[in-house]
């Protein structure tokens, strides 16, 4: 018999033989009689509830040690006071105490908690949505995405995906964390500090949100954290780069050194990239990433770390939004996914992948975007960059699929966490066989087999690369020529993502 099943027949043993247990097989409340117990049974029964007492068959427990365990399981749910059937994995919505933190339009600004209560460590998630930049837009914006510039109309509660769900199948390693969902209604890329006013329609107030949540938070278990994790997706992607070290700084001067505050930014490393084709900057999608930044910044009157600031001439700040430029000058460490061929990229690019085959000049466009967004990660020292088409990953279901050299994201970040842990020089030296930099080479979107599905837009059936490629207008006896491989060989070097 395993240590472990000692431990837990031990476990068992004191509350069989405990004092008023009397060696009795059933289990009840101490000092319950007979009689009482009958009675809590028929009320029990009566109201539906369940039935206090427990029986306990402790024979032959090696040969059935998976009913033994169930019978431990079920013992567990009826001493908890809320039953696993009833146990909800909901983040519940909390608005900010101090309601001069408000969204867009002025309501008050939130997050939605679920505590977990033995664990030390907190994972505090920025929602993305784009943003806006002058009146024009934010007020087309509110007419159509209402729920990213007010909490009016948010539900009380929210079911955590990904890294956010409490399910362990789903999400290994961060299961069992106290988790945070911080609602994004502040249009600005979490960097604004401007309230609304009779001269601002709109209150930009992105910087200040994270900063207030973490002070409400620390009144509910943060100060005893041992690791915050700041992550977001898209525009929350980017949002952690600005905002992870003045999360460490605002702690620290709260008194809590010891909190490890770490980041892990998804699909918020953009690119400040000359587009495909030039458009005027007319709204977010024909913008230029640039040119929407530099007005935004003013727009929402936008504060970006000091460390990157003084990098840069004034007036330049908006450089700070773009993560090759920043990340030299941030002081917490921080893990970055990104798509190689991100499709937000892709569409401030104005490459609109509409269906149609793409032209020649798209195509090598979209090849070169892989390249030069390998290369500003080359050294980022924790990275997951698969060679896929699409945006955003960690809060997906299927999350734990994605691989880069036959690693997984929540294996990878399990990785990172050990050689921070282990090496507390934020991760250098990483651990053997436990890689944290993972970069795709193959240079077409969806190379990588365990890329999301592609289904054809009119269609809707599925598409294996080769037929995702074939769809785009990919040439293969031409690229088989520049390769210098024959049409069949490299089609199956797609196959199998080589």
């Amino acid at each position: 018999m395993g240590r472990g099943t000692v431990q837990v027949l031990l476990l068992l043993g004191l509350l069989h033989w405990g004092p008023g247990g009397e060696g009795r097989k059933n289990w009840r409340r101490r000092g319950q009689q007979p009689a009482a117990a009958a009675a809590a049974r028929e009320r029990s029964e009566a109201t539906g509830q369940p039935v206090e007492s427990f029986p306990l068959d402790f024979t032959a427990v090696e040969g059935n040690m998976d009913s033994f365990m169930a019978q431990i399981k079920s013992l567990a749910q009826s001493l908890y006071p809320c039953s696993a059937q009833n146990l909800h994995h909901e983040l519940r919505l909390h608005l900010l105490l101090n309601s001069s933190v408000t969204c867009n339009d002025g309501s008050p600004a939130g997050y939605y908690l679920k505590e977990s209560k033995g664990s030390r460590r907190w994972l505090l998630f920025l929602e993305g949505g784009w943003y806006c930049f002058n009146r024009e837009n934010c007020d087309t914006r509110y007419d159509t995405m209402r729920r990213l510039m007010s909490s009016k109309e948010w539900p009380i509660t929210k079911t955590g995906t990904g890294i956010l769900s409490s399910q362990p199948e789903e999400n290994p390693h961060w299961w069992n964390a106290n988790m945070v969902f911080i609602p994004y209604c502040s249009s600005d890329v979490w960097s604004g500090a401007s309230s609304k006013s009779e001269k601002n329609e709109y209150a930009f107030m992105g910087a200040l949100i994270i900063q207030e949540v973490v002070k409400e938070l620390v009144g509910k278990g943060l100060s005893n954290a041992k690791v915050l994790l700041l992550a977001g997706s898209s525009a929350g992607g980017t949002g952690v780069l600005l905002n992870v070290d003045r999360v460490a700084e605002q702690l620290e001067e709260m008194g809590y050194q010891g909190i490890q505050v770490r980041g892990l930014a998804d699909s918020g490393w953009f690119l400040d990239n000359k587009q495909y084709r030039r458009t005027d900057c007319i709204d977010t999608i024909t913008c230029a990433p640039t040119e929407a930044i530099r007005r935004g910044i003013r727009y929402w009157n936008g504060i970006v770390p000091e460390r990157c600031k003084l990098q840069f001439k004034e007036g330049e700040e908006w450089n700070c939004f773009f993560g090759y430029k920043i990340y030299p000058t941030l002081r917490c460490p921080v893990f970055v996914v990104q798509w190689l061929f991100d499709e937000a990229q892709l569409t401030v690019d104005n490459v609109h992948l509409t269906g149609q085959p793409v032209q020649e000049g798209q195509w090598l466009y979209i090849q070169n975007l892989g390249r030069e967004l390998r290369n500003t990660l080359k050294d980022v020292t924790a990275s997951f960059a698969p060679a896929c088409l699409s945006h955003e990953i960690i809060t997906r279901n299927h999350w734990t699929d994605i691989q880069v050299k036959g690693t997984s994201l929540p294996r990878a970040l399990h990785c990172w966490d050990r050689s921070l842990h282990d090496s507390n020089k934020n991760g250098k030296a990483p651990l053997k066989g436990c890689p944290i930099h993972l970069i795709d080479s193959c240079p077409w979107p969806h190379c990588n087999p365990s890329c999301p599905t592609i289904r054809d837009q009119f269609t809707g059936q599925e598409m294996n690369v080769i037929q995702f490629l074939m769809h785009m207008g990919f040439d293969v006896q031409k690229m088989a020529q520049q390769q210098g491989l024959e049409p069949s060989k490299l089609l199956g070097m797609l196959s199998s993502g080589s």
